[in-house]
């Protein structure tokens, strides 16, 4: 498996090669090969900064002799008309790093942002937001750092460092006590030790899940606030409790004061806006 830093550097180098190709002409025809200049990271919008060592690192693969005096670094706020960072070398390279680090940051930055309200809304609850695998294709490691960066936490990365028996998964095995006795003799023949959490759309699959035992966590999977209540006092405790499925920032409180452990929340990273900023010659 790779790792956060090899999949990191696999992005930067598809990203460069579907943005610059053979060459940014534009660049190219007008700016002189040894022309120096200096860049700064002008923040348009009030929020959270997230991508900044993602950035660096732009800088560095690119062009290594380029300058970075960091401002402001990842996890502190930022207001309108705030300068992040300072980055001074090439002019061709300045140029060409632009698009790709603001790409990035703007995506980090407005997840970050949105984490942590939701954050927020949660604080004299012991309940903790997560985030979900709908995230953009390549983007994944980076868009999970900017949840943890928000205030939030990570849910599994992806389909291998947790066992997450979902609906489909339930109804294809033929029921949940089949679905969970097939899970635990594949991690006895494989030799893995992996969490188990199991999904349930009602109270009476939470039932089905409450005599079968062996998981770890349950999911609430579009409940209503009633029925989280609900479950979690049938629960009392045997297992972790997720609520998920169609929860905003409007009712995320309301599930949380229903006693759940985590609540999960796709709009972190599958519909955010990033935030606004520029990077201007000075």
């Amino acid at each position: 498996m790779l790792s956060v830093n090899e999949l990191t550097d696999r992005l930067i180098d598809l990203s460069f090669a579907e943005d610059i190709g053979d060459g940014d002409h534009t660049t190219l025809c007008c700016i002189p090969e040894d022309a120096m200049g200096k860049s700064k990271l002008l923040i348009k919008e009030d929020g959270i900064l997230a991508g900044v060592e993602v950035a660096k690192e732009v800088f560095r693969r690119f062009d290594p002799d380029l300058q970075v005096e960091v401002l402001i670094g990842d996890g502190q706020p930022v207001r309108k008309g705030d300068v992040a960072m300072v980055v001074s070398g090439r002019v061709r390279s300045l140029l060409q790093t632009e698009r790709l680090m603001l790409n990035i940051m703007q995506r980090m930055s407005g997840i970050a942002t949105m984490t942590h309200r939701y954050v927020k809304r949660l604080e004299g609850t012991h309940t903790r937001v997560l985030d979900t695998r709908k995230t953009t294709p390549g983007m994944r490691m980076l868009e999970k750092q900017a949840v943890k960066i928000g205030g939030g936490c990570n849910h599994r990365i992806g389909l291998f460092d947790m066992i997450l028996l979902k609906d489909n998964h339930v109804d294809f095995a033929g029921g949940i006590s089949q679905a969970i006795h097939r899970c635990h003799d594949y991690l006895k023949a494989k030799n893995l030790d992996l969490k188990i959490e199991i999904e349930v759309r009602n109270l009476g699959e939470l039932q089905q899940v409450l005599d079968c035992g062996g998981v770890d966590r349950v999911m609430l999977d579009n409940f209503s606030v009633a029925d989280t209540r609900k479950a979690v006092r049938m629960v009392n405790g045997r297992f972790e409790t997720e609520s998920s499925g169609g929860i905003t920032l409007d009712t995320i409180r309301d599930y949380a004061e229903c006693g759940v452990d985590f609540v999960s929340v796709g709009a972190l990273t599958h519909s955010v806006k990033g935030l606004d900023m520029s990077f201007k010659a000075c």
